[in-house]
């Protein structure tokens, strides 16, 4: 298969929603729709002891959710498909704003109960600044919930969208008959002996036809034609550019754990959805069929394999073919490096391969040369934009709780930190550690990651902070610069790359500070260089 072919047949995309709507459930059933694997995993089901396979962190079983971004391959129909499941839950939101540089497309996934909710809003923002294609899943319709027009008319004003259905289901809860695929023409009905077996589509291009009645019954055919007629009034036709210069989101109705409609949305996910996009580096815009290598990191892994203690740097190839053994330039570090055993992921189960395409994500084993944002190229000097550090929300002094381990800790907190879950800060006046993260808890995470996985303990003390502010003089050797680090020195610290910040504990003092001192720049993210 030639290079250019391989690039068209790549899908990757990231699947995003708030909590408990039913995300990673989705992901499953299309990893079973794709053959991926045999059986999917209840989520929840603390009796059925096989867990959702993108949860494979032991903390993700235990509380039935995802608190990393996994990532999940397999083909489908001669498409390569790339699955990026990302934490719904807002104290991990930040591993997920980064995920979604790496993807070319998103699907966004609604509880029929309940509706668009806070944080599938924050997440779906992103998404159109950045104008990524958004394919709208509604999932859970084997429960009571929303009018189904309701609901596209809440996704519209909420989430700022312009939706189009190309499913539409047959009642709803109870009464939850089947979907119409309005893109292809046809019917999918759930069995009545069996809840979980759906029968295959029967394709009906014209609606107004008897058999439908006797098919679903003559009430709710009625109400189907209706429907389908209101919608072609109502909503826009499909547009595939529309779709794919994010000026229109097509809509598909399921449940994902009664296998329903997920089929239907894989399809057509497959056929519309966008191959590798050109992204946008410092320096220029990088095409993705250009020959030469170009990748960033959009994530580190520590643990992947708790035996090995093992890092890996999750790369997102963006032009090029990435060939094993090959050198490529490390451009932070101004260094060649080459990798003998590069990873594709099926979760945790990794697989050794040869050459990688655009699109494609694959994981490099990393000693600690990798950081969040790094490029990797055959030479050229690119760096990619996008993938700041924010400032923490909470912050707590870390304590170590047992002396004769300080060195497992020091490690641990190293290595974690490294994969962005969290930030580390040292106090200048006393070295003292500081944890600053997006939401409380993270603090459980990373208190219960370094003990089963550095066997360290440590304990926590709070610590009365509004907000990390990276400091920028605009003249290190001025007066007024060294009288505000004298003043301030109690409150300054320096991040993990070294970087001065400054504690603020309100918003009164960041605005004082900035009056007083005005050629101190303060600024909330770690990117402004």
């Amino acid at each position: 298969m030639s290079f250019l072919e391989e690039i068209q047949r790549r899908r990757t995309f990231g699947i995003i929603s708030h909590p408990d709507a039913g995300k990673t459930t989705l992901t499953e059933k299309l990893l079973l729709f794709g053959g991926a694997i045999q059986e999917a995993g209840a989520v929840k089901n603390n009796k059925i002891k096989k867990g959702a396979t993108s949860d494979f962190m032991e903390i993700e079983r235990q509380r039935g959710i995802s608190v990393a971004t996994s990532v999940l391959a397999f083909n489908y129909k001669g498409k390569k498909i790339n699955i990026l499941d990302t934490p719904g839950h807002k104290d991990f939101a930040e591993d997920t704003f980064r995920t979604l540089t790496a993807v070319d497309s998103v699907i966004v996934v609604i509880d029929v109960a309940k509706g668009v909710e806070e944080q599938t809003k924050k997440l779906v923002e992103v998404c159109r600044m950045r104008r990524i294609p958004i394919i709208v899943f509604i999932n859970k319709l084997d429960r009571e919930g929303k009018d189904a027009f309701d609901l596209l008319d809440e996704v519209e004003q909420k989430l700022g969208l312009r939706v189009t259905p190309l499913s539409f289901p047959i009642g709803m809860g109870y009464d939850f008959k089947g979907i119409y695929n309005i893109y292809e023409k046809k019917i999918n009905i759930l069995s009545d002996n069996h809840k979980q077996t759906v029968s295959e589509g029967v394709e009906f291009t014209d609606i107004s036809v008897p058999e439908l009645d006797e098919i679903i019954g003559e009430n709710a055919a009625n109400i189907l034609r209706e429907e389908l007629e209101l919608i072609t009034e109502v909503y826009p036709k499909f547009n595939k550019d529309a779709y794919l210069n994010g000026d229109l989101q097509p809509v598909f109705f399921g449940s994902a754990l009664n296998n329903f409609g997920v089929k239907e949305l894989l399809d057509c996910f497959i056929e519309i959805a966008p191959s590798p996009q050109p992204k946008k580096s410092e320096e220029r815009l990088v095409d993705s069929k250009e020959e030469k290598l170009t990748g960033f990191v959009f994530k580190i892994h520590a643990n992947m394999d708790p035996n090995h203690r093992n890092r890996l740097a999750f790369v997102k190839i963006v032009s090029g073919t990435f060939k094993r053994n090959a050198p490529y330039l490390h451009v932070r570090l101004n260094k060649k490096m080459k990798f003998s055993s590069p990873n594709a992921f099926f979760a945790e189960k990794k697989q050794i391969v040869d050459e990688s395409f655009p699109g494609d994500i694959v994981g490099l084993q990393d000693t600690g040369n990798f950081k969040i944002g790094d490029t990797l190229t055959e030479g050229e000097l690119l760096n990619f934009k996008g993938i700041p550090n924010f400032s923490p929300e909470h912050f707590r002094y870390v304590n170590n709780a047992d002396p004769l381990k300080s060195k497992q800790l020091h490690k641990g907190l190293d290595q974690l930190m490294d994969e962005g879950v969290a930030q580390l800060f040292t106090l200048d006046l006393n070295g003292r550690k500081i944890i600053g993260t997006v939401g409380a808890l993270q603090y459980e995470v990373i208190q219960y990651r370094l003990e089963h996985e550095y066997g360290a303990k440590c304990s926590y003390e709070n610590l009365p902070v509004h907000k990390a502010c990276w400091v920028e003089p605009e003249d290190v050797k001025s007066d007024e610069f060294k009288e505000f680090k004298r003043v301030k020195q109690r409150y300054l610290a320096k991040d993990k790359q070294g970087q001065l910040v400054f504690l603020a504990d309100s918003a009164f003092t960041i605005q004082m500070t900035q009056s007083k001192y005005p050629t101190v720049k303060l600024h909330f993210t770690s990117e402004f260089k």
